[in-house]
Parts: C-alpha cells; sequence; structure tokens
C-alpha cells in the first residue's frame, strides 16, 4: 500500500485523528530515570554504546541528532493504521508531507510546509550538563532551526524526583562576560564549574518552565514533558556533571565548521541579557492557567489549563476530564495529544494509559488530532467512577486561542 494510501485511510479511520506508536530515542551522555514506563529490560536495548533511552518523542516530524549511531528514522512518530490484515505504518512527517493542510491546516502548512514542533518526555535520573540552544540566526549557520523549549513536571510521572531535582537557569547577574568565557577555554581541563555563575530553582510537579533559545540552563532530574520548536539544536557548556566527563565535541556541537575553536563564537550564542535577567523565577516560570472559568468548566465536566504559554512557536495544554463525564472539547489548531492517567473514549478510539511498555510494543495513549478534528470537537467519554482521564496537548506556533503572555 502506497504512502498516500496509508495517509488517506488512516485518516479516513480515525475521522481526522491519528493512532501513533511509542517514539524511543537513546542518549549516550544519560542515565534513564525509569519513569517513562519503558520495560525495566528495555532502558539500554539499543545497546551500551547507544546509552539508555530516557526520552520517548511526540508528535515527531524532526529526526534525532544521535552523531554517527543514530538509526534509521529515530526520533520520527510512526502513524499506525490498521487494515484489516494488519498493522500499517508510515511516519507522521510522510503523512503530512502528503496531506499538508488537510493534517495540521493551511495557516500552518502555507507557512512552515511541515509540522514545526514536537515534545517529548524527559526522563533523566540526574541532572543535565548547563547546555544551550541556539536561535534561528545561530542554528542556520549549521542548517538548522533554532530552538525554544518549555518544561512541564507531570505529577503522574514523577514519583520520585532522581538525584537532583532543581534546575540551573541564566547566569548570575554581576557575572561577567569574560568569566563565562573563561569556563568555556578551562572546557578540557576537567571541571570547568561554569555553575558557579547560575543560580537553581527547585522543581514542583504539576508546573514548569519557558526556556528560550540562547538561554543557559541545566535541566535538573524530574520527569520533563517538553514541548519545543522542530530542532535538535544545542551545545554542552558544562565539562562535568555528576562526576561524567562531557565530550569536547558537545561544546562544538552547534558550532559551524568556518569557527571551530573560536570562543568568541560560543560566547555569541548566549543571550547575555535574558541570561543575567534578575527576574527569571517572575518572567520564565510557570504556574497552570486555567482556559476559562474553572467552576464554569467543572460544572460541564472538565478541567483545562494552559501549562505551556509563553512562546509563540508552540503551547500546550493539560485537559482533565473528570469520572463518569462525556465532555467535547473545541480548539482552533492542530495538536498531538499524550494520555497521562485513566481511560475510555478519545473520538471513534479507545484511550487508556499503559503501566509498562515494552520496546517497539504499540499503544493506545499517543494520537495526533488534525485542524479539522478539533475545530469540529472531539469527544471524550470518561467510563470510570473514580479515575480521571488526564491529557496532554501540544500545538504549534501561534495558535489562535493562546493570548501570549
Amino acid at each position: 500500500m502506497s504512502v498516500s494510501s496509508i495517509a488517506k485511510k488512516a485518516l479516513e479511520q480515525g475521522k481526522g485523528i491519528l493512532r501513533l506508536a511509542p517514539t524511543w530515542v537513546p542518549r549516550s551522555f544519560c542515565v534513564p530515570g525509569r519513569r517513562i514506563k519503558l520495560h525495566p529490560d528495555d532502558y539500554y536495548v539499543l545497546g551500551g554504546e547507544r546509552g539508555g533511552i530516557d526520552e520517548r518523542w511526540l508528535s515527531s516530524t524532526t529526526p534525532a541528532q544521535n552523531g554517527p549511531l543514530t538509526g534509521e528514522n529515530e526520533g520520527l512518530s510512526f502513524i499506525v493504521f490498521n487494515d484489516g490484515s494488519g498493522d500499517q505504518t508510515i511516519t507522521l512527517r510522510e503523512a503530512i508531507d502528503e496531506l499538508k493542510g488537510e493534517m495540521i491546516g493551511d495557516r500552518l502548512w502555507d507557512e512552515y510546509q511541515s509540522w514545526p514542533m514536537y515534545s517529548k518526555f524527559f526522563d533523566n535520573m540526574g541532572p543535565l550538563p548547563h547546555h544551550i540552544h541556539h536561535n534561528d540566526e545561530h542554528a542556520a549557520l549549521i542548517g538548522q532551526k533554532g530552538k525554544p523549549e518549555a518544561y512541564y513536571f507531570p505529577p503522574q510521572l514523577n514519583n520520585h524526583g532522581g538525584d537532583f531535582p532543581y534546575t540551573f537557569f541564566g547566569i548570575a547577574p554581576g557575572t561577567t562576560k569574560e568569566q563565562i568565557k573563561e569556563c568555556l577555554m578551562n572546557f578540557s581541563k576537567g571541571d570547568n564549574k561554569i555553575t558557579n555563575y547560575s543560580q537553581a530553582f527547585r522543581l514542583e510537579p504539576g508546573t514548569g518552565w519557558d526556556v528560550p533559545p540562547g538561554m543557559l540552563h541545566a535541566p535538573g532530574s524530574l520527569c520533563t514533558y517538553e514541548p519545543q520548536k522542530a530542532s535538535d539544536v544545542f551545545a554542552m557548556y558544562q565539562s562535568l556533571v555528576n562526576e561524567a566527563i562531557i565530550p569536547d565535541e558537545l561544546l562544538w556541537n552547534g558550532t559551524p565548521a568556518d569557527r571551530m575553536g573560536d570562543y568568541d563564537q560560543l560566547m555569541e550564542v548566549i543571550d547575555w541579557d535574558l541570561n543575567v535577567n534578575p527576574n527569571i523565577l517572575e518572567t520564565r516560570f510557570m504556574r497552570p492557567k486555567p482556559v476559562s472559568d474553572l467552576a464554569e468548566m467543572e460544572s460541564k465536566g472538565y478541567v483545562e489549563n494552559w501549562i505551556c504559554y509563553k512562546n509563540e512557536a508552540f503551547s500546550a495544554k493539560e485537559l482533565t476530564v473528570l469520572p463518569g463525564q462525556t465532555v467535547t472539547i473545541t480548539d482552533a489548531a492542530a495538536y498531538g495529544m499524550i494520555v497521562m492517567q485513566g481511560h475510555g473514549k478519545f473520538g471513534d478510539w479507545d484511550i487508556e494509559t499503559p503501566a509498562l511498555i515494552r520496546y517497539g510494543q504499540l499503544t493506545n495513549d499517543e494520537f495526533f488530532v488534525t485542524e479539522k478534528a478539533a475545530k469540529e470537537g472531539v469527544t471524550i467519554v470518561n467510563p470510570s467512577a473514580n479515575d480521571p482521564i488526564v491529557i496532554l496537548k501540544h500545538f504549534g506556533p501561534m495558535n489562535p486561542d493562546l493570548i501570549l503572555e
């Protein structure tokens, strides 16, 4: 069956809602936190050289940038279509390239000719090194796009906080550029001590943070839901974390070939004013915000909150359907979704939250909703007398429903 045929039949079968297979991504420099429901035997199923699986990518048309050992289609989400004789799969990227505005809406297709975001679960036992994501200007020098991202810490995936549930953000006010440049020049000499010039914030499940490009950050060890722009560009600026040495090539990971070894180029990537802002907590921290009047939503059987709402490149909501309720929810834009809790119906699909997933196993917890289906409204049925259905929804740029802060 051709890509075009599978894409169209999958769209028809789900009435604009497409079932996605889990997408697992390893990182050689990370230690899995073991909170993303993968079977304990499968966290290193790709072999020790690839590292442990500590990420699940959601609604992704973005290939993972994992070095020369990166697997074919690594990082890409697959649509699952059952034609009666068995499961057929194509990548979400292939379906969007084929069906264009039918999938993501003409607004996004006409401007981007792609699905320009993805989300992920990031699940590391310890903290990550202080690192940075490039803006569009700097990323373009290596043929990539800039990468703003945001964090939300789902309570359902944070039964423990890991080794260091604190995240460093930015650069402490009063720090000089010369001090940071000296840290970068000391990268290959052991611990370059760059977090001496930063400040850490305790992470709280049920809240989140906004992380623009150009901002230094060292994510802590909570399991994190991360909506972000469709890019995997980054550079590590901290040389030692959790007693693990970070290889030099990751410092220069986002540097164009003609500026390799140029520490001034690394400094240029840093948005200095953003990093030394003394009001990082006030400007970057995000508590959930109800999308409309809370009492009115509860009277209709649900509660929906904005959880990522400070960046025009993407946004995210958390939807809770109360026990025993049937609701119809409309949105102005296409979105990907992941079921965090409960079971029931989502449109024509059965949805459920698996407790344990084998590598390669299909699930009924992740879907992609086309713009047309979102605008018409998705009916969600919660048959449980006790358990809410909780869904996280990730949207592309300039969500018409979002009023940016």
